[in-house]
């Protein structure tokens, strides 16, 4: 049999914050309902769903690019490397990879992207939610950390309320200095 998992991301586009990508691999003979992009379901539901993946799925694992990384090699190859990192953490390595998007991580085993696959493609969909779903968990612990950002209400994402507290807190270490907001707050302090 073909193992095919379903590779993608969350955390792309926040100013702060890793990013985190999952691979899944879903059991063919356990179909779990209700999976779709997970940024079309509630945290809810994102949450259910999570649960019946890590339960259901052949095996799943998450990777990761921290924030040093996202800096010094982009945004688009960090979230490859957290691509690769987790495939191959995966249980079992697959002979096949649906990745979102078109881009491909370079793994060891054939590669194929599809543009909105976590739409579409289920192994895609289940990865798209776990991480999310890990991503979302973190952001929420790091509110702890560094409080004031309002990390746990939008995840790192470039709000305006968290725009005005970068303003008033400064740059933590968790931003992401490479990004735009952060960068010319970065200059402006310098």
């Amino acid at each position: 049999m073909k193992l095919v998992a379903g590779v993608d991301e969350a955390g792309r586009g926040p100013l702060a914050g890793p990013v985190i990508a999952a691979a899944v691999i879903l059991d063919a003979n356990h179909t779990i309902v209700g999976l779709a992009d997970s940024k079309k379901l509630s945290a809810a539901r994102r949450e259910e769903l999570a649960i019946l993946i890590r339960e259901h799925a052949l095996c799943w694992a998450l990777g990761r690019a921290e924030v040093e990384e996202i800096d010094r090699l982009n945004i688009l190859q960090a979230s490859l490397l957290a691509m690769q990192r987790a495939v191959a953490s995966l249980r079992a390595y697959p002979d096949l990879a649906l990745v979102d998007g078109n881009q491909p991580p370079v793994l060891q085993c054939q590669v194929q992207t599809i543009v909105r696959g976590d739409a579409t493609v289920p192994a895609i969909s289940a990865a798209s939610i776990l991480a999310k779903v890990a991503r979302d968990a973190e952001m929420v612990a790091l509110d702890k950390d560094f409080p004031g950002y309002g990390l746990s209400q939008h995840k790192g994402y470039p709000t305006s309320a968290h725009i005005t507290a970068l303003k008033a807190l400064g740059i933590s270490p968790i931003h992401r200095r490479s990004f735009a907001p952060v960068r010319h707050l970065v200059d402006y302090k310098e």
